[in-house]
């Protein structure tokens, strides 16, 4: 019924923490006066794609919703809150399915965080120190 909103909750708190790291990470390369290479990918760039996986997934599941007629264009816009035991099954069923699905987003994205590493890694090993 609504169990999208746990992931856009989720994509909101990630979203505010990347800009944070981003403008921290500009301070840092504005102060760096060598240049250096990248062996690891920037922690705001990594939090990008994770916003960017979990509003991509609330969309998907906000649109089935629509689809299915749980969400309508007029208040209180989600039908399952027109009556209190839909509202506590809702309720339920974000706490349940909406974070299991935010979980599950999030641990993807740390194995492709560890993989996107690792490649850096190989590459570096790879190429001669100039």
């Amino acid at each position: 019924m609504a169990c999208f909103t746990a992931p856009v909750v989720e994509a909101v708190v990630v979203g505010v923490i990347e800009k944070a790291e981003a403008k921290k990470e500009m301070q840092v390369t504005n102060q760096a006066t060598e240049n250096h290479r990248i062996t690891k990918v920037p922690l705001s760039r990594k939090l990008k794609w994770l916003t960017g996986m979990l509003w991509g997934g609330s969309a998907l599941l906000a649109f089935e919703h629509v689809w299915h007629g749980e969400i309508t264009m007029w208040f209180p816009f989600l039908t399952a809150m027109s009556d209190p035991a839909d509202t506590a099954e809702m309720l339920h069923e974000i706490a349940t399915v909406g974070v299991t699905m935010a979980l599950l987003i999030t641990a993807v994205w740390g194995v492709m965080c560890v993989c996107a590493d690792l490649i850096l890694k190989r590459k570096e090993k790879e190429e001669p120190a100039v």
